[in-house]
């Protein structure tokens, strides 16, 4: 019984150094950003998001759906 224990962890233990060197293989190359993405600010309240989240009209932004409709805010 002290065997098939033994064995067992010996085998569990092999398995997790190989996975853990498997993955530290993997894990060296540094993540490249090809195109960062550019803040901008919304129009009507002024928030900044980034330019993949925004919605474009003409040469302003917006963060939703409802501020775009609303257009431009008040500037004061």
């Amino acid at each position: 019984m002290v065997r098939l224990l033994f064995w067992i962890a010996l085998i569990a233990a092999a398995l997790w150094l190989w996975r853990k060197f498997k993955t530290s293989q993997q894990g060296r190359h540094e993540p490249t950003l090809d195109d960062p993405l550019k803040m901008v600010r919304c129009a009507h309240c002024g928030v900044h998001l980034p330019n993949d989240r925004a919605l474009k009209l003409g040469n302003d932004w917006y963060c939703s759906q409802a501020h775009l409709e609303q257009g431009p805010g008040q500037k004061d």
